[in-house]
């Protein structure tokens, strides 16, 4: 069963996007981690805990605006790790210059910022889902 990470603070934006890729058909396994840190913590482990079985994600959707540890911190870490494979989509509403060139430094596979508009995001992410779910063809990590 394939699976998409979101790592978003906010839960309005998890819902939506959650329901925008299952109304496309994803009916895969849909994780929500809440901040930065507890996505690092999730992804690679800690001290307290072994890494998760990360091996089934097609696609990590990524805020940059998080709590505890920066969006693009995250990216970096999955970046240069055994996970740069899976491709990451920053979904954020950061427009900065900064934020994106750091982003496409750190090797983002797209950059998109998110409309305030409920109809418009649900869009977007369904034009997101309907690429990099359904068209997109990752290697094995």
């Amino acid at each position: 069963m394939d699976r998409i990470l979101l790592i978003e603070d906010r839960a309005e934006d998890a819902e939506l996007t959650k329901l925008a890729l299952t109304k496309l058909g994803f009916n895969g396994e849909f994780v929500w981690l809440k901040d930065g840190e507890e996505a690092l913590n999730y992804l690679f482990g800690n001290d307290k805990t072994e890494a998760l079985d990360t091996s089934r994600f097609k696609l990590i959707l990524l805020d940059i605006n998080l709590p505890k540890v920066n969006g693009l911190d995250v990216l970096k870490k999955i970046k240069e790790s055994h996970l740069k494979a899976i491709p990451v989509i920053i979904l954020t509403t950061s427009k900065e210059s900064k934020d994106l060139k750091t982003a496409y430094d750190r090797y983002v596979n797209s950059y998109i910022v998110k409309p305030v508009n409920f109809d418009e995001f649900q869009e977007y992410v369904a034009k997101i889902g309907q690429y990099w779910i359904n068209l997109n063809t990752i290697a094995t990590v």
